[in-house]
């Protein structure tokens, strides 16, 4: 009697030496395409244009954190521009303007920043409870976030008038802008979550695998909602920077910051499917995409052309990440 038998193939670890080369990857990219532009425009080199680079990053590189832990976790999250309209038409109406009396100062930023955790475990709600898809639950969410900001722009535009807040734009420290600064303690705050915290690597487990994690007895649903929650919190501080820079509250505080931020996550080794990249990783992107956007400006590309090579960018992203992670996953039977 013949026995039918099949084997199936587990698949393969990545070697360490392979994950080393796929972490150097961005990093990379970053110097090559910083040289190519160097030596194709002069002014690109500049001391000046390097810190504009860097300055101008500021806003996206914290909306940016946000969003990472919500990827790692093999969510998607299109909340970012509604909860930063939000959260700038907030500031500007509680600090120092010309609409209200009103002056809070910091407790003013940090109620914006509040609004935005408070949105942020809106989308969490809505995905753990009402099993609604990340991304219709967080475009919802942008919805609501952009009705909020409308309500209270009424018509108005609220100028703030707050030194403290219009100083982050202005001011620098060691050549850069306070809103940089910011930028760089978001950053450590969000490895040293990402790292050092459960909700840090759970959201890294929930991404790889989530049933096993769950089957571990893992109540994974709070966790859900405390990523999403840490984003808000990111994409409201994101709102505040942007009110900073404009000197005012506008409902379009955040538009294009998703998409951005999505691009930036990606090119710097961010899975969209989940349980690989983090904060640096992120980091490296938002660079990425910001000394390439003032490239092609520099060297005379139309404005116009950017967002088409954003979107290039991210799908030779994606495909780079995705291809070899299908060849490991075949199963021979």
């Amino acid at each position: 009697m013949t026995v039918a038998t099949e084997v199936a193939v587990a698949p393969r670890r990545p070697s360490r030496r392979g994950a080393s080369l796929r972490d150097a990857g961005p990093p990379l990219a970053l110097i090559v395409i910083f040289l190519i532009f160097a030596a194709l425009s002069p002014q690109f080199r500049s001391a000046d244009n390097v810190r504009n680079i860097v300055d101008a990053a500021a806003v996206l590189a914290v909306v940016t954190c946000g969003i990472t832990f919500v990827l790692m976790m093999g969510s998607i999250d299109l909340s970012a521009a509604g909860v930063m309209g939000a959260s700038a038409l907030t500031v500007s109406l509680l600090v120092a303007n010309n609409r209200n009396d009103n002056d809070f100062g910091l407790l003013g930023i940090l109620i914006a920043v509040l609004l935005g955790c408070a949105f942020g475990c809106l989308s969490g709600l809505a995905l753990v409870l009402l099993k609604v898809p990340s991304f219709m639950a967080t475009l919802g969410v942008s919805a609501i976030g952009l009705g909020v900001a409308t309500l209270m722009f009424a018509g108005v535009q609220p100028n703030i008038t707050d030194t403290m807040l219009e100083s982050w734009a202005i001011e620098r420290l060691l050549g850069f802008s306070y809103l940089t600064w910011i930028a760089v303690a978001c950053i450590l705050i969000g490895w040293l979550v990402q790292r050092y915290t459960r909700l840090g690597r759970y959201a890294y487990a929930i991404g790889g695998a989530e049933e096993v994690l769950t089957l571990s007895g893992v109540r994974v649903k709070p966790y859900k909602i405390g990523v999403f929650a840490l984003a808000g919190a990111f994409y409201g501080l994101g709102g505040v920077m942007v009110t900073s820079q404009l000197g005012a509250g506008l409902v379009q505080a955040g538009d294009g910051y998703d998409f951005s931020a999505i691009t930036a996550a990606v090119v710097g080794g961010t899975l969209l499917t989940g349980g690989r990249g983090g904060v640096l990783h992120s980091a490296v992107g938002v660079l990425l995409v910001m000394v390439l956007t003032n490239g092609l400006v520099q060297v005379g590309v139309s404005p116009y052309w950017q967002g088409g090579v954003e979107g290039l960018i991210v799908v030779a992203a994606v495909a780079a990440a995705v291809i070899p992670q299908r060849r490991r996953n075949q199963v021979v039977k």
